[in-house]
């Protein structure tokens, strides 16, 4: 892709390619566990992602930032992960794919 296709990529197309960050502690990806809390542009073409964690206290946020880069590379040129802790995450916010995933894993949920 050149530089003018990475940097439109859809906000879909990211979403999609964020399924591939899993959280260690509960083998769900991101998106589906609802730990994705916004994706935008920024006015310098850098893409924004408001992602928080199932607890302030996780010490998983190197994992999870390195899948980021895994996750998006080829996708877009620059992002930059910002953690967000309001609203605090809840089991509430787990999309319906992201609770059968967790039912298949043996979660009660």
């Amino acid at each position: 892709m050149s530089d003018s296709e990475l940097a439109t990529t859809s906000l879909e197309d990211v979403e999609e390619a964020l399924k591939d960050v899993i959280d260690p502690e509960l083998g769900v990806n991101v998106v589906d566990l609802g730990l994705l809390y916004g994706l935008k542009y920024a006015e310098d073409g850098a893409l924004l992602i408001d992602m928080t964690l199932t607890t302030a206290a996780c010490p998983l946020t190197d994992v999870l930032e390195e899948q980021t880069a895994q996750a998006l590379d080829g996708v877009v040129d620059e992002w930059r992960l910002n953690w967000v802790w309001m609203p605090p995450w809840g089991p509430d916010k787990i999309t319906d794919d992201g609770r059968d995933q967790m039912r298949a894993l043996g979660f009660n949920i």
